[in-house]
């Protein structure tokens, strides 16, 4: 008698929102190394790795955030992960900061994270199980000059969370933040080197972490070992803020 093969089970279906570069990408080749489906999208077209389902969406527009969705679960199936991880900058200090500035950070960063969480959730209820991570910044808690639009679209992201944990968390959906601090990006790179040695100073690890170290940590806070963790903030940034 031949033994019959029985195929390992499909991962989940993983949808990372800014997927195509820097914390984003590192994030779902995590998950992809995971056996999970994954998917990003992107505003601007680029090249991604074999496996990743790039899909065009533009947080900011509910129907492209829906025809994404709609792309995705014709491919993998219900959205099961979903990393809130797109975002942009504008800084300068406030009494140069227009309105503009201001609300198109906001509403990017933290409205665009409402509305892919509110997409994403349907599908979590009707599972009775999902993992939201929401990607924020050691600025949404610590400060930072020229970031008052920034900081405070990443501050707002932790209310959603704890909201999000007390609204859902019964239907065994949790959502949790991680909030980097400098991170060895082509961002990063591209800073003088004697304000990278500025912040340097100002972390106890002394060191930029890289992205695989964000990546790890999103990976175990969306898994089965971290599903009695729901509303926590987790700082991935060598001491810098601590959680503050």
């Amino acid at each position: 008698m031949t033994e019959q093969h029985v195929p390992a089970p499909a991962g989940r279906s993983v949808l990372v929102t800014g997927g195509n570069r820097g914390i984003g990408l590192a994030i779902a080749k995590a998950f992809a190394a995971n056996g999970d489906r994954v998917a990003v999208t992107f505003r601007s077209e680029t090249a991604l790795p074999e496996g990743i389902l790039g899909v065009r969406a533009d947080v900011t527009d509910e129907a492209s955030i829906d025809a994404a969705f709609t792309e995705v679960e014709a491919a993998h199936g219900p959205v099961e992960v979903l990393v809130a991880n797109a975002g942009i900058t504008k800084d300068t200090l406030l009494l140069r900061m227009s309105e503009d500035d201001f609300s198109s950070v906001v509403d990017t960063n933290l409205t665009g994270a409402f509305r892919v969480i509110k997409r994403a959730s349907k599908g979590m209820i009707r599972k009775r199980k999902g993992r939201v991570v929401l990607i924020s910044s050691v600025s949404g808690l610590y400060g930072a000059p020229g970031q008052i639009n920034y900081a405070a679209s990443k501050a707002g992201l932790v209310g959603i969370a704890r909201s999000l944990t007390r609204e859902l968390g019964s239907r065994g959906i949790t959502a949790n933040v991680v909030a980097p601090g400098f991170i060895n990006t082509d961002m990063t790179a591209e800073l003088p080197e004697d304000t990278q040695k500025t912040y340097l100073a100002s972390i106890p690890a002394g060191r930029f972490a890289e992205p695989d170290e964000v990546a790890g940590v999103v990976r175990w806070i969306a898994s089965d070992e971290a599903a009695y963790i729901s509303g926590a903030v987790i700082p991935v940034d060598g001491g810098l803020g601590m959680g503050h």
